[in-house]
């Protein structure tokens, strides 16, 4: 009569991996908009179980046909998060496989070197910092974000430090929009960003730090921000902010992060 409550080790390991992957998700929504909705989709879906198992059948057949629904919904309405998710188990995966022994071997042969000149682009950022021109800039390895560099100017210009220094220049039409640099090249400047829609944040910290936020939740990029008012230098990666570092802590996370 009880055998349904019979437990393998594989239902132990099944069990573990889904609930650990609802807290990676939950994680990724915390103190967003999108965790009140989680909150009552997960509602629904256990309301709908206690329905059936005292067998109200007109309410339960409501509720089946919502929540048969409700998985197009939930792609609809978690569309950027169910994105960011993946990245997030993509990037750790693929981090924890750059540390295995074998791809160690193999990598010698098919590792692919990052061009980014980073002195010169440190040049760039220690004279934004002392002058206190506020800057964002945008590393990838990526070609394929030109939906979000196209917003703005393209340059494809080589990586300069006067350049750079220029762009975000006060009085310059392009100071306030963010760079993109892709491998050794500044593709576009002046480009829009989404911002994140986090709620934990500082209250001090503005549009560029948001940005920042927003476009490294989604996307596998690097992002220094140089503020304006404080004339603070902070990177976003996955999702995360590093407030106030000093250049050789921002030059080991480009290193750390592309694998130079």
């Amino acid at each position: 009569m009880l055998s349904f409550l019979h437990f393998g080790i594989t239902d132990i390991i099944d069990i573990l991996l889904v609930a650990y992957l609802f807290y990676l998700f939950y994680k990724l929504i915390e103190n967003s908009v999108a965790e009140k909705l989680f909150y009552g989709i997960v509602a629904v879906y256990f309301l709908w179980i206690f329905v059936k198992a005292i067998k109200l059948q007109l309410l339960s057949t409501i509720l089946g046909h919502i929540v048969g629904v409700g998985v197009i919904a939930i792609l609809i309405v978690f569309q950027q998060e169910i994105r960011k998710f993946l990245l997030m188990i993509f990037s750790k995966s693929t981090e924890n496989l750059k540390k295995s022994f074998w791809f160690s071997i193999l990598g010698k042969k098919t590792n692919h070197e990052y061009k980014l000149p980073i002195n010169e682009l440190l040049i760039s950022i220690e004279y934004l910092q002392n002058k206190r021109y506020g800057a964002l800039i945008v590393l990838s390895k990526d070609e394929n974000l030109n939906n979000y560099y196209e917003t703005g100017h393209i340059i494809d210009s080589k990586v300069d430090s006067l350049l750079l220094e220029t762009i975000f220049f006060k009085n310059t039409p392009l100071h306030d929009g963010a760079v993109f640099i892709v491998e050794d090249k500044i593709k576009a400047a002046g480009c829009v960003l989404p911002l994140t829609e986090r709620t934990n944040l500082p209250y001090y910290l503005g549009l560029r730090h948001r940005a920042a936020i927003g476009i490294s939740e989604i996307t596998d990029t690097l992002v220094i921000v140089v503020s304006e008012e404080r004339g603070q230098v902070s990177v976003a990666e996955f999702g995360k902010i590093y407030l106030a570092i000093d250049l050789e802590m921002v030059r080991k996370k480009i290193e750390k992060h592309f694998g130079t």
